[in-house]
């Protein structure tokens, strides 16, 4: 299966965010998620397994009790369950994968 980014939809998020979803099945999903500087991810938590591609930009991740400040290359794992949420210091984009689907993003 191909999926071209000119035949996926940019969903606004409102407050600076806003997302992509590139491609899912039934087992897993990648989300591109584009930030403007001072956009929150606020701490959340979901029953799905999340690695987080840092593209572009520079965010300061909270996974866990651990912050950290993350840029372009850095990967993010989160465990099912574990709270997680970040604020972008610089514009930037990161792809997101998840698995299961996020079916709660398929419903909006």
């Amino acid at each position: 299966m191909f999926i071209f980014h000119k035949d996926t939809t940019l969903e606004d998020l409102g407050n600076g965010v806003t997302r992509r979803i590139l491609a899912h099945d039934g087992k897993m999903m990648a989300v591109e998620v584009n930030f403007a500087a001072g956009a929150v991810g606020p701490i959340h938590n979901h029953p799905h397994e999340q690695l987080t591609y840092v593209l572009s930009g520079e965010f300061e991740f909270t996974i866990g009790e651990e912050t950290r400040v993350v840029s372009a290359g850095d990967t993010l794992y989160k465990q099912p369950g574990i709270m997680h949420g970040c604020v972008c210091l610089q514009p930037g984009t990161l792809l997101d994968t998840f698995t299961p689907v996020r079916e709660d993003f398929l419903s909006r």
